[in-house]
C-alpha cells in the first residue's frame, strides 16, 4: 500500500516543477508581462508607501470601521434604517463600478508562447491521472482535467466567445453565483447535521479551521514583496477563502470582490479540495501523539426529526438577522437540508441530491478546468495564489487540530476529543471527515471516527460561508 505514495508525490512535484519552470520564462519575458519600472515597488523599506496595483478606490479598514461595516450590514440594522437618497445613489454607483470591473478581462492582451499550451495539456492529463488512477476525488479532478485539455487545444476554439462550449458554460454559471448556489443547495440536501446537533462543541473545531482563511491575509501582504506580484485587499479576500477548502464559496467571493481572479482561485480551491487525502494526513500525524490518535469518542446521542427540521430554519433566521451577505450561501444550504429533512418533498430532495448535483458538478468542474490557460496560470501572481492557497489550507488544518488539543485540556477524561477530527474543520464535505476516520483507523481499526468528524466538517461549511459574508460586508 505504501508503495503508491511516493509515486503520487513525484507526480505532484513534477506538476509544480513544470509550472515553476514556465513561470521563470514568464518573469524574464518583459514583453509578455510588462511592469512599469518607474513605479515604487513594495519592499520591507517601502511596504507602507508603495502603491499596490489596482488598489485605487479601496478604502482602508480600521477596527472601528470594520465593526461599523458589520453592523450596517446586519439584517437588524437594515430593518430599522431607511436609506437616504445619497445612500441609494452610492449603492447604484458601486453596483455600476462592480459590473464594469466584472466585464473587464485583465488577461485579454496577455501574450504567451504557443508551446505553453502543451504544458497546460500535460498538466490536464496529470490531473486526469490523479483522479482516475490514484482516486483523488475523481468526480472533481476528471472533468477539471478534461476541461484543461479542451481549453488548451490550439485551433479548437472551445473557450472562444460567443459560441465555444466551455465559454458558454463559464459565463452561464461559473463566472457568477449561479452554479455555486446550486452546489450549496445540493450539499445541504446531502448533509446530515445530526452529528453537529448531537455534539455542538465540535462547531468550535470548524470555527478554528477558519484560522487559515484569516491568517492567509497576512501572507498575501508578504507576497506583495515579490517582484511581479501585486495583490490588493479585495484579491486578498478571494485568495484567503481558499483556506476553507470550499470551491463554491471561493467562486462566490471572487465573483463579488475580485472577478479578475476567478479563474485561478477556483482552480486552486478545487485542486486542494481534491487533494485533501494527500495534504492532511502528514500534518495530522505530525501534530498528534500516538495516544491522541487512539482516543475513542463516545457514540453520539440520537437526534430527533424535529431537531433536524428546525436546525436549517434557525440557521437561516440567524443569518438573516446577523449577516445577510452570507445568506445566499447559507440560505441555499438551509433550503437543500430542509427539503431533505422535512420528508414531504422526497422527489425534490432526490433530484437535488442526484441528478441536479451531478449535472451541475460536471458543468462547474469543466468550467473551472477551462480557465487553466497559460496566460492565466503561468505568471507570478497566479502561481503566488496557488502557493498561498496551499498555505491557507495547511493553516486551516492546523487550526482545527490545535483547537481539539486545547479543548481536551478542559474536558473530563471520559469526554476527550480525538484531535484527528479537528482537521475535518475545513469545509470539504465529506472528504475531510473520511480522511480523519481513515487516519484514526490506521492506529486503531475499531476506532470509527466518521460520524464524530462530520460535526466539525459541516460546521466548517457554515464557518467558511460566514467568513465569506464578513469579507463581503467589509469590502463589498
Amino acid at each position: 500500500m505504501n508503495t503508491t505514495k511516493p509515486s503520487t508525490r513525484h507526480i505532484l512535484i513534477t506538476l509544480f516543477l513544470m509550472l515553476g519552470i514556465a513561470s521563470v520564462f514568464a518573469l524574464v519575458r518583459p514583453a509578455a508581462f510588462a511592469q512599469n519600472t518607474h513605479e515604487e515597488r513594495a519592499s520591507f523599506r517601502t511596504i507602507n508607501t508603495a502603491k499596490i496595483k489596482n488598489s485605487e478606490g479601496i478604502k482602508n479598514i480600521d477596527v472601528g470601521t470594520f465593526i461599523e461595516n458589520i453592523w450596517e450590514n446586519t439584517g437588524i440594522y437594515q430593518m430599522i434604517h431607511t436609506k437616504t437618497v445619497a445612500e441609494r445613489a452610492a449603492e447604484q454607483a458601486a453596483a455600476a463600478a462592480s459590473a464594469a470591473k466584472q466585464a473587464h478581462d485583465p488577461f485579454a492582451g496577455a501574450q504567451v508562447p504557443a508551446w505553453y499550451s502543451l504544458i497546460m495539456i500535460a498538466i490536464g492529463f496529470l490531473i486526469i491521472y490523479l483522479g482516475a488512477a490514484r482516486g483523488f476525488e475523481p468526480l472533481l479532478l476528471i472533468p477539471i482535467g478534461f476541461g484543461t485539455v479542451f481549453a488548451n487545444i490550439l485551433g479548437a476554439g472551445m473557450i472562444e466567445a460567443p459560441h465555444g462550449m466551455l465559454h458558454i458554460i463559464y459565463t452561464a454559471g461559473v463566472g457568477n453565483e449561479f452554479f455555486p448556489m446550486l452546489i450549496f443547495m445540493g450539499i445541504g440536501a446531502m448533509t446530515d447535521f445530526g452529528p453537529l446537533i448531537a455534539n455542538p462543541k465540535t462547531a468550535l473545531l470548524g470555527g478554528a479551521a477558519q484560522l487559515g482563511v484569516f491568517a492567509t491575509m497576512f501572507g498575501v501582504a508578504l507576497f506583495n514583496l515579490i517582484p511581479g506580484v501585486d495583490y490588493n485587499m479585495l484579491q486578498a479576500c478571494a485568495i484567503s477563502i481558499i483556506g476553507g477548502a470550499d470551491g463554491p464559496t471561493t467562486i462566490y467571493v471572487a465573483g463579488k470582490l475580485a472577478p479578475e481572479m476567478m479563474a485561478v482561485v477556483a482552480v486552486a480551491a478545487y485542486s486542494y479540495m481534491a487533494l485533501v487525502p494527500l495534504i492532511q494526513p502528514p500534518i495530522m500525524k505530525l501534530l498528534t501523539t500516538h495516544h491522541e490518535r487512539r482516543i475513542t469518542m463516545p457514540q453520539l446521542r440520537p437526534v430527533s426529526r424535529t431537531e433536524k427540521i428546525m436546525f436549517p430554519i434557525v440557521l437561516l433566521i440567524l443569518t438573516i438577522l446577523l449577516l445577510p451577505p452570507a445568506a445566499p450561501l447559507i440560505g441555499m444550504l438551509a433550503f437543500g437540508n430542509f427539503i431533505k429533512e422535512v420528508g414531504v418533498v422526497e422527489r425534490l430532495s432526490k433530484t437535488v441530491q442526484n441528478e441536479l448535483m451531478n449535472i451541475v458538478s460536471i458543468l462547474l468542474s469543466l468550467g473551472v478546468g477551462a480557465q487553466m490557460t497559460p496566460e492565466k496560470i503561468i505568471n507570478p501572481s497566479s502561481l503566488g495564489i496557488i502557493a498561498l492557497g496551499l498555505i491557507a489550507f495547511i493553516i486551516a488544518t492546523i487550526g482545527g487540530l490545535l483547537m481539539a488539543k486545547l479543548m481536551n485540556v478542559f474536558l473530563p477524561k471520559d469526554k476527550k476529543i480525538n484531535p484527528l477530527i479537528g482537521s475535518a474543520g475545513v469545509s470539504a464535505v465529506p472528504m475531510a471527515a473520511r480522511v480523519s476516520n481513515k487516519v484514526g483507523m490506521e492506529f486503531d481499526p475499531s476506532n470509527f471516527l466518521l460520524m464524530n468528524a462530520m460535526g466539525p466538517n459541516v460546521s466548517g461549511v457554515i464557518g467558511t460561508a460566514i467568513a465569506a459574508g464578513v469579507f463581503i460586508a467589509t469590502y463589498g
